[in-house]
C-alpha cells in the first residue's frame, strides 16, 4: 500500500512539516477541482422548522455543482465528498443525492460550514496538500462537537498529506486571486476572539505568506452587520479573475449595510495587488434588507456564491434584485453556467453557499 514520508497509511493521514510547504499555493476557486467537500445538514436542535428546507436548498445546490447530463443523468462538474455524522444522515442524504454519485464520509461534525471547518488545499504542481489550521467555533461563539476536528479528518478521507497549523484560520475569511493577493479583513483575523495577545498584523500576514504561499496580503475594515463570523470576506468581496474583485454597492439608503459597502468598495478601489495592478472593482447590486421572522437583519449576501468547474452557485433571498444580481455574477463567468437558488433557510444558520462547500483542487490544474 501507498504510505506517506514517515510510513503511515494515507486514509490515516499523514503530516508534511511546515518548512517543507513553501512550494505550495492555495489556487483561485476558478481553477479546476477534483471534488468539492460537503457536510449533510442534519441537526435539528440546530436548524429547528429550517432543516427540511435548508436540505432542500443544499441538494439543489449539489445538484447545479454535480450538473447532470440532462439526457444521460451522469454528473459532468466536479465530484461531490459528502460527510454525515452517522448511518440514518447517510439514508437522508441518499434519498436526494444518489443520483448524482457523492463519496460519503461518515465523521462527526457540529454543523455544515466546512468553508471554516475543513482544510483549506494547496497545490504544488502535481500534488495536493491539506492545510488544517485550528478552530475556535468563531471566537468561541459556537463551539460544537467534532468541529475541531474536521480539518484532518477531512484531510484523511482525501488521502492527501497535511500540514497542521495551531493557530486559528476560517477558510471564509481569506479569498486569494491565484497571482500572489489574498484579501481580508482586519474585524475577524485581527479580533481578539482569533488572536493570542502577542500577535499582531505583521506576524499574521508572515502566517498567511508561508501558509498559503501568497506575496501580498490586503486588509478591509469590516464586514456585513450581524455577521457572527466578524466580517468574513468571503460575505463582501471576491476575486474572480487576477487584479478584478467583484463587491455589492447599495442602491438605496435603506439598506443596512449602505455605509459599509460603500467603504468596500472605496477600499478595494485605492488596493494595488501583489504584481502591482490597481484592483478593478466590479459592482453588484446587494440584497438590501433581509430579516429573519423575529425582525433581525440577517448577513445576506450575493458575493457568497461558489465557483464550481461548471456552474456558478447564487445565494438568493426573494429580493427585487436577485435577478439583477445573477446576471450580474453570470457576466463575470462566461464559460460557467449562474444558478441562482433560495439561500434564505441557509441564512438562518448564519451564511449562505460559499460557507457550506470546500473546494478540492485538480492536481496538475493551473492556479490563476
Amino acid at each position: 500500500a501507498r504510505v506517506g514520508p514517515l510510513g503511515v497509511p494515507p486514509f490515516l493521514g499523514y503530516l508534511v512539516p511546515v518548512a517543507r510547504t513553501l512550494d505550495y499555493r492555495q489556487p483561485p476557486e476558478w481553477a479546476a477541482h477534483d471534488a468539492v467537500w460537503l457536510a449533510w445538514p442534519c441537526a435539528h436542535d440546530l436548524w429547528g422548522a429550517h432543516l427540511a428546507p435548508a436540505q432542500r436548498a443544499f441538494a439543489s445546490m449539489c445538484r447545479a455543482i454535480a450538473d447532470p447530463d440532462p439526457e444521460t443523468g451522469a454528473p459532468r462538474g466536479e465530484r461531490i465528498e459528502l460527510l454525515v455524522v452517522d448511518d440514518d444522515a447517510r439514508r437522508d442524504a441518499m434519498r436526494e443525492l444518489e443520483a448524482l454519485g457523492p463519496r460519503v464520509h461518515v465523521i462527526p461534525y457540529g454543523d455544515i460550514w466546512l468553508r471554516d471547518t475543513a482544510p483549506i488545499f494547496l497545490l504544488a504542481e502535481s500534488e495536493v496538500l491539506a492545510a488544517c489550521f485550528a478552530f475556535n467555533g468563531w471566537g468561541g461563539k459556537y463551539v460544537l462537537p467534532g468541529d475541531e476536528h474536521v480539518a484532518e479528518r477531512v484531510a484523511a478521507a482525501a488521502g492527501v498529506p497535511k500540514a497542521v497549523h495551531e493557530w486559528v484560520l476560517e477558510g471564509g475569511s481569506v479569498e486569494v486571486d491565484g497571482d500572489g493577493t489574498l484579501l481580508t479583513t482586519r474585524q475577524c483575523l485581527l479580533n481578539a476572539n482569533r488572536l493570542s495577545p502577542v500577535e499582531s498584523q505583521a506576524t499574521i500576514e508572515a502566517r498567511l505568506r508561508e501558509a498559503l504561499g501568497v506575496e501580498k496580503v490586503l486588509w478591509l475594515t469590516e464586514g456585513l452587520l450581524n455577521d457572527h463570523t466578524d466580517g468574513h470576506v468571503d460575505t463582501i468581496a471576491r476575486f474572480v479573475a487576477p487584479g478584478v474583485v467583484v463587491c455589492m454597492e447599495p442602491a438605496e439608503d435603506g439598506d443596512p449595510n449602505a455605509k459599509v459597502l460603500r467603504a468596500i468598495a472605496a477600499e478595494l478601489e485605492s488596493m494595488k495587488d501583489a504584481r502591482g495592478r490597481a484592483l478593478r472593482v466590479v459592482r453588484v447590486p446587494p440584497p438590501g434588507r433581509i430579516t429573519s421572522e423575529e425582525g433581525e437583519v440577517m448577513p445576506a449576501s450575493y458575493a457568497n456564491f461558489y465557483i464550481g468547474n461548471r456552474a456558478i452557485v447564487v445565494p438568493t433571498y426573494g429580493s427585487p434584485h436577485d435577478d439583477a444580481a445573477v446576471s450580474a455574477i453570470a457576466r463575470l463567468f462566461p464559460s460557467r453556467r449562474a444558478v441562482g437558488i433560495d439561500a434564505r433557510a441557509i441564512l438562518t444558520g448564519g451564511g449562505a453557499f460559499h460557507c457550506i462547500t470546500q473546494q478540492q483542487p485538480r492536481a496538475g490544474a493551473a492556479t490563476s
